[in-house]
């Protein structure tokens, strides 16, 4: 039984990673020609089939109304953020003295699935000033342009439970 719901969830993952990437081509190409529409078909099953495994981090995506609500909730954390911090960058950059303390923190998360990971990755990496330059399980490694305390665990814990509370709950599981 196991064996057979592998399979079952590796076809699904090939099916939505085509169906992704015959989206992506229609709209590159801007054409429904047949030749074309073939042409997208046969790379896109060739890329789907490649990364049977790899690429299937949409397949986790659960639309409830739950989560499209903490979605909600996180573009509109995020978007406060994302002013803030380009307050406190230029803010940074005016500074005669230009008050840097750059470092790299490592930040867990509480996330579950892989598309929640990669929200609050690329969340970070928005937001100016930081960069997220790893990803590793649930770990992410953020360059920051100004750490400011030498607390990481405090640090790590206010970027965790800030971010990942409203993420976690549009893009993991429900457990």
């Amino acid at each position: 039984m196991y064996q057979s719901d592998k399979l079952k969830n590796r076809g699904r993952h090939v099916v939505v990673l085509f169906l992704t990437l015959m989206l992506f081509w229609v709209i590159l190409v801007d054409t429904l020609a047949p030749d074309s529409l073939l042409a997208g078909a046969m790379v896109s099953l060739g890329i789907a089939l490649l990364y049977r495994n790899g690429l299937s981090f949409f397949t986790e995506l659960r639309p409830t109304p739950r989560a499209l609500l903490a979605g909600l909730l996180s573009y509109g954390y995020f978007f406060r953020e994302l002013v803030r911090s380009n307050f406190r960058l230029a803010a940074i950059v005016l500074s005669p003295d230009l008050p840097l303390d750059p470092g790299i923190i490592r930040v867990r998360t509480r996330l579950k699935s892989r598309m929640g990971r990669l929200m609050l990755a690329n969340s970070i990496s928005l937001t100016p000033g930081t960069l997220t330059v790893e990803v590793n399980g649930e770990w992410l490694y953020v360059h920051c342009m100004t750490v400011g305390t030498t607390d990481m665990e405090a640090l790590t814990a206010s970027i965790s439970s800030a971010s990942s509370g409203v993420t976690a709950a549009a893009a993991s599981r429900r457990v």
